[in-house]
């Protein structure tokens, strides 16, 4: 069953979670157990996200440094196989422009296709940490919709260079992601929309928000993007509070903002403990008016927040 299909299924639990692939050498065991936890309550997929290689620089002695290129957390293909097989539910491994050459991208498509995976969360991803804005890698793609139309066109029996594939195999299905307080490189909310209508009409099935904190604002980027002709399912993110850092950590890094009243009950706590209680609380009530007002999913990242929601899902399903 195809990932846009299970989220139309109103008889299934509108549930699904993202998880990360272990660090490089740390093996499976973790992310397993995070996953038979969740499990509980029967998740429609699972999502597996993917991360760039990354530049390091190692001292070679008498001032000489060497230039390394490393990759903490490999595997998103090869992890989302072992979850799909050892779970029997479905997966949709992220597949990104960032650090990705066009052939890069290719490869994981047929490798995807050897392994009977046809469901991706296309992504531009993030920058290299020393770029001062997102670069492609040699002719990979700059944009989400580049890479959409990469896909595209392998579905249609084509390699990028043209080459017909001699024997195509599942065509791919994926969803996008969205951003109810615009993206950050965004010049505004409406342009913002604008490359979200693009991304539909070139065949994105549904869309999965940045995690945000004002159900206000969800409800408003659903209207809006409705107005102008954007019919796919629009998931809600949620990740609930863990930490005192996140006060100034999430506004900075997910360019969200947190809601007067839960700032001021977060400026009220002392320790972790008291933020994760309260980050639980919050994002309880926002999930039941978001299941109230007829969303079609809840999709949770779970990253330092498995224990909350674990207890969010207790509440609401």
């Amino acid at each position: 069953m195809k990932v846009i299909d299970l989220i139309n299924d109103t008889n299934s639990q509108p549930f699904s979670f993202e998880v990360l692939p272990p660090l490089k050498g740390n093996g499976t065991g973790t992310l397993f157990r995070t996953i038979e936890r969740l499990s509980e309550f029967k998740p429609r997929y699972i999502n597996i996200t993917t991360h760039r290689s990354e530049y390091v620089y190692k001292e070679l002695g008498e001032g000489l440094m060497q230039r390394q290129r490393i990759r903490r957390r490999p595997g998103t293909i090869a992890i989302a196989a072992s979850i799909q097989q050892r779970f029997g539910i479905p997966v949709v491994p992220h597949i990104v422009c960032s650090g990705n050459t066009r052939e890069d991208l290719e490869y994981m498509l047929l490798d995807l296709q050897f392994l009977d995976i046809s469901d991706l969360l296309v992504l531009r991803g993030d920058k290299a940490k020393d770029d001062p804005s997102f670069r492609p890698t040699g002719d990979g793609p700059a944009h989400a919709t580049d890479l959409i139309e990469q896909i595209n066109r392998f579905n249609e029996g084509f390699f990028f260079d043209g080459t017909p594939i001699k024997v195509p195999g599942d065509k791919f299905r994926f969803g996008v992601a969205c951003y109810p307080e615009k993206h950050e490189e965004a010049p505004n909310l409406e342009a913002d929309i604008a490359i979200l209508k693009q991304k539909a009409d070139m065949g994105a099935e549904y869309a999965v928000t940045q995690l945000f904190y004002d159900n206000e604002k969800y409800f408003q980027f659903v209207k809006r993007a409705r107005e102008v002709g954007i019919d796919i399912p629009i998931i809600p993110g949620i990740k609930p509070l863990s930490k005192l850092s996140q006060m100034t950590v999430i506004p900075k890094t997910f360019h969200c903002d947190l809601p007067e009243p839960l700032y001021r009950e977060f400026v009220k706590c002392k320790t972790d403990d008291e933020v994760r209680q309260l980050g639980v609380e919050w994002a309880i009530e926002q999930c039941r008016k978001l299941l109230a007002a007829g969303v079609p999913n809840l999709h949770f990242y779970t990253v330092n927040a498995v224990d909350g929601v674990c207890k969010i899902a207790k509440e609401i399903y």
